[in-house]
């Protein structure tokens, strides 16, 4: 475990151990956890900072060593690595992007079970991934990040966390937004006298066989756990407030022929992983410019309900009245059969109170059940790490963000210099895997430190002008998309109907976006003494006046 701010600089010969998002910092020592003075000496200090330690930490700890940047530690709140990938273990729980291209480019797994692997399987990868690449050195487990906050004279960040404090020259937060679970304020929900968990915080003690268990939403969590469960459960209800269009799985397993051939001869594995991405990429103009194309598959979803809901009244119910696409598509076999079951019901209405034991919906019936499972997703659009990010005015990034997210590339953001974002705003995909955008935004922060090494520059933020410049072309794009005129209300959307998390073009448009670091976007910040004696800091503008 990692142990406290006594520790020594740290590198790839660090301490033990693998995310999470106060005190007031300065050169003379800041206060630690118990409240004592810390003295600057005392705490470690390092290149890069990585928050969490799920695909985006791994990622740019293997990109900071390939680039011969060894001084750097992962911080994660756990006790091992794997992000969602970790906290997700409910019953059913497996990816929806085809298991080759769901993984690195630079780490091929040529062993996978199945077409769309299931979470100990991309867990076991994460895993490997820490040992393979040696990781293992940098990894700092129950560290979880309480407060990052930028020294302005010192030019550097002071992380305080709950194994101790580092100092670091930039810090990249892959925190991630699938990280911390949303459970609705719900009037009674405090003296439910059952079970009670989300989805991503699954009670694995507790027993469900012969309970009456309601399962809250109608999400891709939801659309996993309500067939693995229904055959075991008393009674299922499920609170749907809004349907989800559905498609067929083509799930199957990965035969031992494949995976020799990708064992043995590489570029069979290669192709596969370009084909698939060829295919998701051929979809995406129906998603972000002419959603008009969408209405074949919407045609193939409506074919799906009626195999899998015999009952008219049911298939209604089930039945969005969006097009397909302006929500996350769901791939299920099982689902509909399992909502059709003669032990399961649909509530099309969402959950308005607690009574006791009762669940009383917004049609006002009611529903006595033993447990209730959350399947009401994440904070996305108001990712938690925010209220713990304070940049060069003092000001959280929370605060900064409290009229929508916003970013440069989706990777940093002005006020807050050398904080680069994996997964940050507007960088998420709707039909292909995040993997593909988490590797570009690691290029482009690679780059970004790199370049700022050659330049002489001790910190970078972007201008006012590159910033809103991409975010208005950005929100322009998304005005024609699925997303925004399909007709729903989805997570993609912040509270204002701002889509603060989707890309609105291809991966292959936001890799060409993300592959070099233009200087002209960007004010440099130089440090003007050694680090070693209290420091002034001023951007290039400033030194060159």
């Amino acid at each position: 475990m990692a142990s406290s701010s006594k520790r020594p600089r740290s590198g790839a010969s660090g301490g033990s151990g693998p995310s999470g998002p106060s005190g007031a910092s300065g050169a003379s020592g800041a206060s630690g956890l118990s409240g004592a003075p810390v003295p600057d000496e005392a705490v470690p200090h390092v290149r890069v900072a990585v928050i969490g330690s799920g695909f985006g930490g791994l990622g740019a700890a293997v990109r900071l060593r390939r680039a011969g940047i060894t001084d750097f530690v992962v911080l994660e709140r756990a006790d091992s690595v794997g992000g969602t990938w970790r906290d997700n273990s409910y019953p059913g729980c497996a990816c929806d992007v085809p298991s080759h291209l769901y993984s690195f480019s630079f780490a091929p797994n040529p062993e996978w079970p199945r077409s769309f692997s299931g979470q100990p399987d991309i867990r076991a990868y994460l895993e490997k991934v820490a040992t393979v690449f040696g990781l293992r050195p940098h990894l700092r487990f129950n560290a979880e990040v309480l407060e990052a906050r930028w020294e302005s004279e010192e030019t550097r960040w002071r992380l305080t966390t709950s194994a101790g404090q580092w100092t670091a020259d930039a810090v990249v937060s892959a925190a991630g937004p699938l990280a911390d679970p949303q459970i609705p304020d719900l009037p009674g929900l405090s003296g439910f006298p059952g079970k009670v968990f989300h989805s991503s915080r699954w009670d694995h003690e507790f027993d469900l066989a012969g309970k009456r268990v309601a399962v809250v939403g109608t999400g891709a969590s939801a659309a996993q756990i309500i067939p693995s469960i229904q055959p075991e459960v008393g009674k299922l209800t499920v609170f749907q407030r809004t349907p989800a269009w559905v498609l067929p799985r083509r799930d199957r397993e990965i035969s031992q022929l494949e995976k020799w051939l990708h064992g043995r001869l590489p570029v069979t594995a290669k192709i596969r992983r370009g084909t698939l991405f060829a295919l998701r990429e051929l979809q995406v103009d129906a998603f972000v410019r002419r959603p008009g194309l969408l209405r074949v598959i919407q045609q193939l979803a409506e074919r799906h309900i009626a195999q899998g809901i015999p009952d008219p009244a049911l298939r209604a119910k089930l039945t969005p009245d969006y097009r397909i696409g302006c929500k996350r598509i769901l791939l299920s076999n099982t689902y509909y059969p399992a909502l059709a079951a003669a032990n399961a019901e649909v509530v099309s209405s969402g959950l308005r109170e607690l009574r006791g034991s009762t669940l009383v919906a917004a049609d006002g019936s009611e529903h006595e059940v033993d447990a209730i499972v959350f399947g009401t997703g994440f904070h996305v659009t108001d990712m938690p790490i925010g209220a713990r990010v304070f940049g060069a005015d003092g000001t959280s990034l929370a605060e900064v963000w409290k009229g929508g997210m916003e970013a440069l590339r989706g990777s940093t953001v002005r006020g807050f210099p050398n904080l680069f974002f994996v997964i940050g705003p507007n960088t998420g995909l709707g039909n292909s895997s995040m993997i593909l955008m988490i590797e570009s935004q690691l290029n482009y922060m690679i780059d970004a430190l790199t370049t700022l090494a050659s330049v002489g520059a001790t910190a970078m933020q972007p201008t006012a002008r590159a910033q809103r410049q991409w975010n208005l072309e950005l929100q322009h794009r998304m005005d024609r998309t699925v997303w925004t005129t399909g007709g729903c209300r989805s997570w993609y959307l912040d509270p204002s109907g701002k889509n603060t998390v989707l890309w609105p073009g291809s991966t292959t448009a936001f890799r060409r976006a993300t592959r070099k670091v233009d200087l002209g976007e960007y004010e440099l910040i130089m440090r003007t003494a050694p680090t070693a004696a209290p420091t002034t800091a001023r951007t290039v503008q400033e030194a060159s006046a």
